[in-house]
């Protein structure tokens, strides 16, 4: 009996250490293996052939969008003339002994920082008017080095836009994106020049679009982005994936003077406009029809339930003149505005916004509610009564 289990045990021996051998040297002649536990890797298939248009890099890369729209991102420095008070010490002999005249001097220089577009291949520049605003000289500077003296073609406060001129040609101008193709959440590049540290590139998405009531400016229709916006990036562009131009920017929403998360740019859409009618007229020429921006108000809850309407959309005429061709054309104070040109009407802001597109002297259909009634008249659209 000790015998066998001594065979046994000396057969199950030398079993093992073949299995062992065999597990080690050649594992493909079991008819069994295991992976270990370890899981799978997919990787992504090699690209081949012709790489893609964004370099054959991943679709997380913006640099494409970035190489196409920063030559056309212009630096710009600006300086004008601030008359100072005299100081009171000028009239001490031993305070001008030792500081001399400089503290005599009724003006001093001060300059400021802020970036442009290019829109023009004939030196024609895109910024804000707050950048170049009471500007004696400017300046700029181009992606690829060059500097050159600009002067103001025209400047619209009521946009806070200004188109500006440089004496060089063939330069790279940017290409505008479609409106209708910017939606939330899609992303952005902030390209300027913050705190005048060079030419920078932030990334972002488009957090809401046609903002407006901010108190910012006269005609406002903002992209809303949390892309980074800094003091110097005023006037800069704000550009799709593509590169393409869909606002300018303008203004941060900020508690402490930097970026929190919060910026606005102008619509390209507007922009455009503003745009042509300077360069055409050096003033943007707006249509009216009578129609200041305090006689017309936004309706509120209580008011629609009054005047029996089913929602708040729409604008509401509070006061208005006689004189102006909205009266003249029958809307009445009371009346609810509710379709410009076929054009339904948000809020007031966005009548004034249609209505300032309008041609001047063109005739334009008003939709009006009137006693639980809609009205259809023509109105004659004219210059703003502060131009004429």
């Amino acid at each position: 009996m000790r015998k066998l289990w001594l065979l046994f045990a000396q057969v199950t021996t030398v079993f093992l250490a073949l299995f062992l051998v065999v597990q080690t040297m050649r594992p493909d002649l079991l008819p069994f293996r295991s992976n270990g536990g370890l899981v799978t890797v997919r990787e992504a298939p090699s690209l081949q052939g012709k790489p893609s248009e964004a370099g054959g890099k991943p679709a997380s890369s913006y640099s494409l969008a970035a190489k196409r729209a920063m030559p056309s991102v212009v630096n710009i420095f600006t300086s004008k003339e601030v008359k100072m008070p005299r100081h009171p010490f000028m009239d001490d002999p031993l305070f001008r002994r030792f500081f001399g005249d400089q503290y005599d001097a009724e003006t001093q220089r001060s300059s400021s920082l802020g970036s442009g577009v290019i829109v023009g291949t004939e030196g024609y520049i895109l910024t804000n008017h707050h950048v170049v605003e009471a500007a004696d000289e400017i300046e700029i500077a181009l992606n690829d080095g060059r500097q050159a003296r600009a002067r103001a073609v025209g400047s619209d406060p009521e946009t806070d836009l200004a188109v500006l001129k440089v004496d060089l040609k063939g330069l790279p101008a940017i290409t505008f994106g479609r409106p209708d193709q910017v939606s939330i959440g899609d992303v952005v590049l902030a390209i300027g020049n913050p705190f005048g540290v060079g030419q920078t590139v932030t990334l972002g998405i488009i957090s809401a679009t046609g903002r407006s009531h901010l108190g910012i400016n006269t005609f406002e229709n903002f992209i809303q982005t949390d892309a980074a916006i800094n003091p110097g990036n005023s006037g800069g562009a704000l550009v799709n994936g593509r590169g393409e131009l869909v606002g300018i920017n303008t203004v941060i929403f900020s508690q402490s003077g930097g970026y929190q998360g919060i910026g606005f740019a102008v619509s390209s859409n507007l922009a455009k406009r503003v745009v042509n009618d300077l360069q055409q007229f050096q003033e943007v020429r707006r249509g009216s029809i009578g129609l200041l921006p305090d006689q017309v108000v936004p309706l509120t809850t209580r008011i629609a339930n009054q005047l029996k309407l089913t929602d708040t959309k729409g604008a509401l005429i509070y006061q208005m003149l006689k004189s102006s061709s909205a009266y003249q054309a029958g809307i009445l104070p009371g009346d609810v505005i509710v379709s410009f040109n076929g054009t339904p009407v948000e809020d007031p802001g966005h009548f004034s916004r249609l209505v300032s597109d309008s041609k001047i002297g063109s005739t334009v259909a008003v939709g009006v509610i009137r006693d639980g009634r809609r009205q259809d008249l023509k109105v004659t659209v004219t210059r703003p009564p502060s131009s004429r």
